[in-house]
Protein backbone atom coordinates (compact mmCIF):
# COMPACT_ATOMS: atom_id res chain seq x y z
CA UNK A 1 0.00 0.00 0.00
CA UNK A 2 1.68 3.59 -0.56
CA UNK A 3 2.31 5.70 2.22
CA UNK A 4 0.77 8.83 3.19
CA UNK A 5 0.47 11.33 5.70
CA UNK A 6 -0.84 10.30 9.21
CA UNK A 7 -2.89 12.12 11.10
CA UNK A 8 -3.20 11.76 14.85
CA UNK A 9 -6.61 9.66 15.96
CA UNK A 10 -7.48 13.42 17.70
CA UNK A 11 -7.58 15.05 14.60
CA UNK A 12 -9.64 12.22 12.45
CA UNK A 13 -13.15 13.11 11.22
CA UNK A 14 -14.35 9.90 13.66
CA UNK A 15 -11.65 9.80 16.39
CA UNK A 16 -13.55 7.39 18.35
CA UNK A 17 -14.53 5.17 15.57
CA UNK A 18 -12.27 2.48 14.23
CA UNK A 19 -12.89 -0.23 11.38
CA UNK A 20 -11.43 -3.29 11.30
CA UNK A 21 -11.46 -5.75 8.52
CA UNK A 22 -10.72 -9.25 7.82
CA UNK A 23 -7.88 -10.28 5.19
CA UNK A 24 -9.11 -12.93 2.86
CA UNK A 25 -12.56 -12.28 1.22
CA UNK A 26 -12.59 -8.84 2.57
CA UNK A 27 -9.52 -6.44 2.08
CA UNK A 28 -8.13 -9.01 -0.70
CA UNK A 29 -9.39 -12.03 -3.09
CA UNK A 30 -8.65 -15.25 -1.18
CA UNK A 31 -4.52 -15.04 -1.06
CA UNK A 32 -4.04 -12.71 -3.59
CA UNK A 33 -2.82 -8.95 -3.17
CA UNK A 34 -4.81 -6.40 -2.16
CA UNK A 35 -5.60 -3.81 -4.53
CA UNK A 36 -4.74 -0.71 -5.56
CA UNK A 37 -8.38 0.99 -5.43
CA UNK A 38 -8.86 -0.78 -2.22
CA UNK A 39 -5.30 0.62 -1.30
CA UNK A 40 -6.60 3.93 -2.15
CA UNK A 41 -9.89 3.69 -0.31
CA UNK A 42 -7.95 2.68 2.87
CA UNK A 43 -5.85 5.57 2.39
CA UNK A 44 -8.59 7.95 3.17
CA UNK A 45 -10.50 5.81 5.35
CA UNK A 46 -7.63 6.55 7.55
CA UNK A 47 -8.55 10.32 7.25
CA UNK A 48 -11.56 9.76 8.63
CA UNK A 49 -10.89 6.84 11.32
CA UNK A 50 -8.33 4.40 12.95
CA UNK A 51 -8.23 1.27 10.69
CA UNK A 52 -6.45 -2.12 11.57
CA UNK A 53 -6.84 -5.79 10.29
CA UNK A 54 -7.44 -8.90 12.20
CA UNK A 55 -7.00 -12.26 10.12
CA UNK A 56 -6.28 -16.04 11.59
CA UNK A 57 -3.04 -16.18 9.01
CA UNK A 58 0.69 -15.37 10.85
CA UNK A 59 1.84 -12.08 9.93
CA UNK A 60 4.19 -13.64 6.98
CA UNK A 61 1.50 -14.24 5.19
CA UNK A 62 -0.61 -11.26 5.95
CA UNK A 63 2.23 -9.02 4.86
CA UNK A 64 1.88 -11.13 0.98
CA UNK A 65 -1.36 -10.36 0.86
CA UNK A 66 -1.50 -6.22 1.92
CA UNK A 67 2.76 -5.74 1.46
CA UNK A 68 3.17 -2.73 -0.42
CA UNK A 69 5.83 -4.41 -3.37
CA UNK A 70 3.66 -7.19 -5.20
CA UNK A 71 6.18 -6.54 -8.13
CA UNK A 72 8.93 -7.90 -6.65
CA UNK A 73 7.37 -10.17 -3.82
CA UNK A 74 9.13 -8.16 -1.32
CA UNK A 75 7.15 -7.14 1.57
CA UNK A 76 8.69 -5.17 4.23
CA UNK A 77 6.93 -5.20 7.79
CA UNK A 78 7.28 -1.47 8.47
CA UNK A 79 5.57 -0.64 5.46
CA UNK A 80 2.25 -2.61 6.71
CA UNK A 81 2.73 -1.60 9.99
CA UNK A 82 3.13 2.35 9.05
CA UNK A 83 -0.13 1.24 6.61
CA UNK A 84 -2.50 0.54 9.60
CA UNK A 85 -3.15 1.81 13.03
CA UNK A 86 -3.25 -1.85 14.29
CA UNK A 87 -2.28 -4.94 12.83
CA UNK A 88 -3.68 -8.44 14.60
CA UNK A 89 -2.37 -11.54 13.41
CA UNK A 90 -3.64 -14.56 14.14
CA UNK A 91 -6.63 -13.08 16.01
CA UNK A 92 -4.90 -10.55 18.00
CA UNK A 93 -2.33 -13.20 19.45
CA UNK A 94 0.18 -11.20 17.68
CA UNK A 95 -0.59 -7.60 17.83
CA UNK A 96 1.23 -4.51 16.83
CA UNK A 97 0.09 -0.75 17.58
CA UNK A 98 1.15 2.54 15.35
CA UNK A 99 4.20 -0.12 14.78
CA UNK A 100 4.98 -0.77 18.07
CA UNK A 101 4.68 -4.90 19.05
CA UNK A 102 2.36 -5.47 21.91
CA UNK A 103 2.09 -8.92 24.18
CA UNK A 104 1.48 -12.04 22.57
CA UNK A 105 0.08 -15.70 23.59
CA UNK A 106 1.24 -19.44 22.73
CA UNK A 107 -0.97 -21.89 21.72
CA UNK A 108 1.45 -24.78 22.41
CA UNK A 109 1.67 -22.77 25.72
CA UNK A 110 -1.55 -22.65 27.11
CA UNK A 111 -2.14 -26.51 25.96
CA UNK A 112 0.55 -28.54 26.90
CA UNK A 113 3.18 -30.48 24.71
CA UNK A 114 1.76 -34.01 25.49
CA UNK A 115 -1.99 -33.11 24.59
CA UNK A 116 -0.82 -30.83 21.30
CA UNK A 117 1.14 -34.51 20.58
CA UNK A 118 -2.12 -36.26 20.93
CA UNK A 119 -4.16 -33.77 18.96
CA UNK A 120 -1.41 -33.49 16.18
CA UNK A 121 -1.25 -37.22 16.23
CA UNK A 122 -4.75 -37.83 15.86
CA UNK A 123 -4.98 -34.73 12.98
CA UNK A 124 -2.81 -36.82 10.81
CA UNK A 125 -4.47 -39.93 11.29
CA UNK A 126 -7.25 -38.64 10.30
CA UNK A 127 -6.16 -36.67 7.46
CA UNK A 128 -4.29 -40.19 6.23
CA UNK A 129 -7.56 -42.08 5.95
CA UNK A 130 -9.63 -39.22 3.85
CA UNK A 131 -10.54 -40.21 0.53
CA UNK A 132 -10.15 -36.96 -1.35
CA UNK A 133 -9.02 -36.61 -4.72
CA UNK A 134 -5.49 -34.56 -3.88
CA UNK A 135 -2.95 -34.66 -1.00
CA UNK A 136 -0.29 -32.11 -1.21
CA UNK A 137 1.89 -30.99 1.84
CA UNK A 138 1.58 -29.04 5.09
CA UNK A 139 -1.52 -30.75 6.42
CA UNK A 140 -0.84 -29.63 10.29
CA UNK A 141 0.69 -25.55 10.19
CA UNK A 142 2.21 -24.63 13.79
CA UNK A 143 1.72 -21.18 14.37
CA UNK A 144 2.14 -18.57 17.78
CA UNK A 145 -1.76 -18.53 18.72
CA UNK A 146 -3.61 -21.60 16.84
CA UNK A 147 -3.42 -24.20 14.28
CA UNK A 148 -4.18 -24.49 11.15
CA UNK A 149 -5.16 -28.16 9.79
CA UNK A 150 -5.80 -28.79 6.36
CA UNK A 151 -6.88 -31.68 4.21
CA UNK A 152 -5.80 -31.33 1.08
CA UNK A 153 -2.37 -29.13 2.39
CA UNK A 154 -1.61 -26.13 2.06
CA UNK A 155 1.40 -26.35 -0.38
CA UNK A 156 -1.44 -26.91 -2.97
CA UNK A 157 -2.19 -25.30 -6.12
CA UNK A 158 -4.52 -22.64 -6.90
CA UNK A 159 -6.17 -24.29 -9.35
CA UNK A 160 -5.59 -27.42 -6.60
CA UNK A 161 -7.10 -25.32 -3.87
CA UNK A 162 -10.35 -24.10 -6.02
CA UNK A 163 -11.47 -27.74 -6.55
CA UNK A 164 -11.24 -28.70 -3.36
CA UNK A 165 -13.26 -26.00 -1.74
CA UNK A 166 -15.84 -27.12 -4.66
CA UNK A 167 -15.22 -30.52 -3.05
CA UNK A 168 -15.54 -29.96 0.32
CA UNK A 169 -18.62 -28.22 -0.22
CA UNK A 170 -20.62 -30.57 -2.15
CA UNK A 171 -19.58 -32.85 0.92
CA UNK A 172 -19.12 -31.07 4.03
CA UNK A 173 -15.58 -32.29 5.10
CA UNK A 174 -14.18 -29.93 6.80
CA UNK A 175 -17.22 -29.76 9.35
CA UNK A 176 -17.43 -33.56 9.50
CA UNK A 177 -13.23 -33.19 10.30
CA UNK A 178 -14.29 -30.41 13.16
CA UNK A 179 -17.35 -32.21 14.62
CA UNK A 180 -14.94 -35.40 15.41
CA UNK A 181 -12.38 -33.25 16.97
CA UNK A 182 -15.09 -31.43 18.86
CA UNK A 183 -16.43 -35.32 20.04
CA UNK A 184 -12.55 -36.97 20.11
CA UNK A 185 -11.32 -33.70 22.61
CA UNK A 186 -14.13 -32.20 24.53
CA UNK A 187 -12.37 -31.70 27.76
CA UNK A 188 -9.40 -29.54 25.53
CA UNK A 189 -11.48 -26.19 25.77
CA UNK A 190 -10.81 -25.52 22.23
CA UNK A 191 -12.96 -23.81 19.17
CA UNK A 192 -12.28 -24.55 15.80
CA UNK A 193 -13.31 -21.90 13.25
CA UNK A 194 -13.81 -23.03 9.42
CA UNK A 195 -12.24 -19.87 6.67
CA UNK A 196 -10.67 -19.83 3.32
CA UNK A 197 -10.90 -22.32 1.07
CA UNK A 198 -8.89 -25.44 2.34
CA UNK A 199 -8.74 -25.56 5.67
CA UNK A 200 -10.11 -24.55 9.44
CA UNK A 201 -8.34 -23.21 12.74
CA UNK A 202 -8.30 -24.46 16.22
CA UNK A 203 -7.19 -22.19 18.62
CA UNK A 204 -8.47 -22.15 22.62
CA UNK A 205 -11.75 -20.92 23.53
CA UNK A 206 -11.65 -16.76 23.59
CA UNK A 207 -8.42 -17.03 21.69
CA UNK A 208 -11.08 -16.42 18.07
CA UNK A 209 -10.94 -12.94 16.71
CA UNK A 210 -12.79 -10.91 19.76
CA UNK A 211 -9.64 -11.80 20.86
CA UNK A 212 -8.10 -8.52 19.38
CA UNK A 213 -10.66 -6.93 21.49
CA UNK A 214 -8.31 -6.83 24.56
CA UNK A 215 -5.84 -5.06 22.98
CA UNK A 216 -8.25 -1.78 22.10
CA UNK A 217 -10.33 -1.65 25.31
CA UNK A 218 -9.32 0.99 27.16
CA UNK A 219 -8.50 3.14 23.41
CA UNK A 220 -12.48 4.95 23.99
CA UNK A 221 -13.36 3.77 20.91
CA UNK A 222 -17.05 4.50 21.17
CA UNK A 223 -17.97 2.63 17.50
CA UNK A 224 -16.19 -0.67 16.30
CA UNK A 225 -16.85 -2.13 12.53
CA UNK A 226 -15.66 -5.14 11.49
CA UNK A 227 -16.13 -6.26 7.95
CA UNK A 228 -15.76 -10.09 7.74
CA UNK A 229 -16.79 -12.85 4.68
CA UNK A 230 -16.90 -16.25 6.93
CA UNK A 231 -19.68 -14.48 9.56
CA UNK A 232 -21.73 -17.60 9.43
CA UNK A 233 -21.66 -20.04 12.18
CA UNK A 234 -18.73 -22.27 12.10
CA UNK A 235 -16.92 -18.90 10.35
CA UNK A 236 -13.80 -17.18 11.99
CA UNK A 237 -15.26 -14.33 11.65
CA UNK A 238 -18.72 -15.07 13.62
CA UNK A 239 -17.98 -14.38 17.12
CA UNK A 240 -16.61 -10.38 16.55
CA UNK A 241 -19.50 -9.98 13.80
CA UNK A 242 -21.44 -10.44 16.37
CA UNK A 243 -19.68 -9.43 19.21
CA UNK A 244 -22.41 -6.82 21.36
CA UNK A 245 -19.66 -4.13 21.16
CA UNK A 246 -18.92 -4.56 17.14
CA UNK A 247 -21.01 -3.32 14.77
CA UNK A 248 -20.63 -6.36 11.82
CA UNK A 249 -20.56 -5.34 8.07
CA UNK A 250 -21.07 -9.01 6.36
CA UNK A 251 -19.05 -8.48 2.75
CA UNK A 252 -18.64 -11.15 -0.20
CA UNK A 253 -15.90 -9.56 -1.56
CA UNK A 254 -13.60 -6.57 -1.54
CA UNK A 255 -15.62 -4.48 -3.55
CA UNK A 256 -18.69 -4.96 -1.43
CA UNK A 257 -16.09 -3.90 1.67
CA UNK A 258 -15.60 -0.89 -0.37
CA UNK A 259 -19.31 -0.24 -1.71
CA UNK A 260 -20.33 -0.36 2.45
CA UNK A 261 -17.09 1.63 3.12
CA UNK A 262 -18.51 4.56 0.69
CA UNK A 263 -22.17 4.48 2.27
CA UNK A 264 -20.46 4.69 5.58
CA UNK A 265 -17.81 7.18 5.54
CA UNK A 266 -18.05 8.53 1.80
CA UNK A 267 -21.45 9.88 0.85
CA UNK A 268 -21.36 13.45 1.18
Amino acid sequence: MATSPILPLGERTYPDTICLFDVDGTLTPARLDITKAMEETLIELRKKCAIGFVGGSDLSKQLEQLGSNATTKTYPLATVLQNFDYCFSENGLTAYKMGVQLASQSFIGHLGEDRYKKLVNFVLRYIADMDIPVKRGTFVEFRNGMINISPIGRNCSREERNEFEKFDLERGLREKFVTDLQSEFPDYGLTFSIGGQISFDVFPTGWDKTYCLRHIEHENFKTIHFFGDKTFKGGNDYEIYHHPLVTGHAVTNPEHTEKILRELFFHQ
